[in-house]
C-alpha cells in the first residue's frame, strides 16, 4: 500500500487568511471612502451549480464587509438588456466590481458581454485589456483561478526561478494566464493539451505540474516526477453510488505518494478562486481612495 508523502497545499486555509486581511483593509479604509467595497455578479437562467457559486461568493462578500449588487435574470433575458445593466454598473459608484456569472444560456454570447464591462471594474480578471497588461507585464486585475495559484505556490515558499513548469490546459480562464504568470516568475514553462502527443513524457518533466484541462482522473501517479509540486484546478462533479461528488483532474491516492506537495479538491484551488476575486474587488475599491 502506498504511504502519502505529499505536503497538502490548503488552499481553503490560505484563502480564510487572505479573507481575514481584507476584512480588517476594508475596515480601515470604509471611512475614508465612506462606503463599503461593492461586487455584482450577474446570473443568467437556473444552472444549479452556478446558483451554489453565486451563493458561495455572496456569503464570502459579507463575510468581509464588500456589499453585494448581484443581480438573477430569466434564462430567456436579451444580449441587450444584459448590456444596459453592465452599462449602469459601469456608472455606478458604489460597484467596485463586476463579474459575469458562466456557464451562460445557449442564445448569449459571453465574450460579447465581457467586453462590456469596465476593465477597471473586471473583478475576474478576463477583459482583453487586463490580460493584455498581464502579457505586458504591467500592473492590472489577474484572472482569479491562476492567480489563486500562484498566491498559493508563494504562501508555501515554492521555488518557481528556473524551474520547469507543465500547465495542462490551454483556456482563457486558467491554461493561457497560468502559464504568463509562471513565466512572469522566471519559471520555464511547457503547455500541453489534448492534442499533446506523449503526454506522460512532458509532465514527467515538470517540477511544478498544473492540471487545467477539465478532464477527471487525466493525470496519474506514472506521469509525476517524484517529488513534484502537483496543483489540482479541475473541478469535475461525477456521480458515484447515486451520490454527486467533486473530483479533480489529477488521481490524488495514487499521486500523493509520488508528488512533494499537491492541491485537495475539493479545499485547494477552489477557495483560492474566490478569495481572489474578493481581493480584486478590494484592489479596485482601494483605487477609489486614492482619486
Amino acid at each position: 500500500m502506498e504511504t502519502k508523502t505529499a505536503k497538502l497545499l490548503d488552499g481553503k486555509a490560505l484563502a480564510a487568511k487572505i479573507q481575514q486581511d481584507l476584512s480588517v483593509a476594508i475596515t480601515q479604509l470604509q471611512p475614508n471612502i465612506g462606503r463599503p467595497p461593492g461586487l455584482a455578479v450577474l446570473m443568467v437562467g437556473d444552472n444549479p451549480a452556478s446558483a451554489a457559486y453565486v451563493r458561495n461568493k455572496e456569503k464570502a462578500c459579507a463575510k468581509v464587509g464588500i456589499a453585494s449588487f448581484g443581480k438573477h435574470f430569466p434564462a430567456e433575458t436579451t444580449l441587450g438588456e444584459l448590456e444596459e445593466v453592465i452599462a449602469a454598473l459601469n456608472d455606478d459608484e458604489r460597484v467596485d466590481g463586476i463579474l459575469v456569472q458562466l456557464p451562460l444560456p445557449n442564445h448569449l454570447d459571453a465574450v460579447t458581454l465581457l467586453h462590456q464591462i469596465d476593465p477597471d471594474k473586471d473583478a475576474d480578471g478576463l477583459h482583453p485589456v487586463n490580460l493584455g497588461r498581464l502579457v505586458r507585464g504591467e500592473t492590472g486585475l489577474r484572472s482569479c483561478t491562476p492567480d489563486g495559484v500562484m498566491r498559493l505556490l508563494q504562501a508555501y515558499e515554492i521555488p518557481l526561478q528556473g524551474k520547469q513548469a507543465v500547465v495542462v490546459g490551454r483556456s482563457i480562464l486558467v491554461g493561457k494566464p497560468m502559464a504568463l504568470m509562471l513565466l512572469e516568475a522566471d519559471a520555464t514553462v511547457t503547455i500541453a493539451h489534448s492534442r499533446s502527443h506523449d503526454l506522460k513524457t512532458i509532465t514527467r518533466n515538470a517540477d511544478i505540474l498544473i492540471a487545467a484541462a477539465g478532464r477527471p482522473g487525466l493525470i496519474t501517479a506514472d506521469m509525476v516526477k517524484p517529488g513534484a509540486v502537483v496543483v489540482d484546478v479541475g473541478m469535475n462533479r461525477v456521480i458515484d453510488a447515486g451520490k454527486s461528488r467533486l473530483i479533480g483532474d489529477v488521481d490524488f491516492e495514487s499521486t500523493a505518494g509520488v508528488a512533494g506537495f499537491i492541491t485537495p479538491v475539493p479545499g485547494g484551488v477552489g477557495p483560492m478562486t474566490v478569495a481572489i476575486l474578493l481581493q480584486n474587488t478590494f484592489t479596485s475599491y482601494s483605487r477609489a481612495a486614492r482619486k
